[in-house]
């Protein structure tokens, strides 16, 4: 399971620098968050996945759009997924954590949580902030411009995060009543501009697409969360 984390922490630091750190500034950065991942993932007895999440890391920003662009579609997202399901389905929540693990505090509010629990969790709320925008772009690609412009929802890049870390949030802990009342709320929230739609349905097409998979990313996070946990 530590692995997955470690692969979803290094993809989820590239796009964040790759999206907000000046342009002089990235290099030193993308080196500066490598030691770091390496130097944590040796103190867990796991330092081959630093490499490993090192190479998703950089063939994910070579082949994704950043912020436009219309490049790999869909396949760098199932070849991170192939590998984090890889990860839980050869090692699962490891007996032997390394250093780190034997100085992990065990106890949190949700009950005894593991280092590789913890670092699984880390790298699935850094992956869903900026990389689940980046899926959600590639899902859209070719269909963010109309006749009129630019298909564009105001907000979705604050909005996506939020989104995504909420759903995540509220599936591990089994809150689904509240998890059914956030998804009802945003479709709300957004049916007065949809309604207003111009465009043939695109608008809402943009809408529940993007939607869609913003959900289906957190929720993939999720389910990897609770099939680590349970093997």
């Amino acid at each position: 399971m530590i692995g997955a984390g470690i692969v979803l922490l290094a993809v989820g630091l590239a796009d964040l620098i790759r999206r907000h750190a000046p342009s002089r500034a990235k290099a030193a950065l993308y080196v500066t968050a490598f030691l770091v991942v390496l130097l944590g993932s040796a103190g867990a007895d796991a330092a081959v996945w630093a490499f490993m999440g090192t190479g998703v890391a950089a063939i994910w920003v070579v082949a994704t759009p950043g912020s436009s662009g219309d490049r790999a579609g869909l396949w760098p997202l199932i070849a991170v997924a192939l590998v984090a399901l890889g990860s839980v389905a050869l090692t699962g929540v490891r007996p032997d954590q390394g250093p780190l693990g034997a100085m992990w505090p065990g106890d949190s509010p949700l009950g005894a949580v593991s280092l590789d629990v913890g670092v699984f969790v880390l790298g699935a709320l850094t992956f869903l902030t900026e990389s689940g925008n980046v899926v959600v772009r590639s899902a859209l690609r070719g269909g963010e411009v109309t006749a009129d412009g630019p298909t564009v929802l105001k907000g979705g890049r604050l909005i996506g995060p939020l989104e995504r870390v909420l759903v995540f949030a509220l599936t591990v802990t089994g809150a689904f009543t509240l998890l059914a009342a956030v998804l009802a709320a945003k479709g709300i929230v957004r049916f007065p501009e949809i309604s207003r739609d111009t465009d043939l349905g695109t608008r809402a097409e943009y809408f529940l697409i993007g939607s869609l998979v913003s959900w289906a990313t957190a929720l993939g996070a999720a389910f990897l969360l609770w099939w680590g946990t349970a093997t």
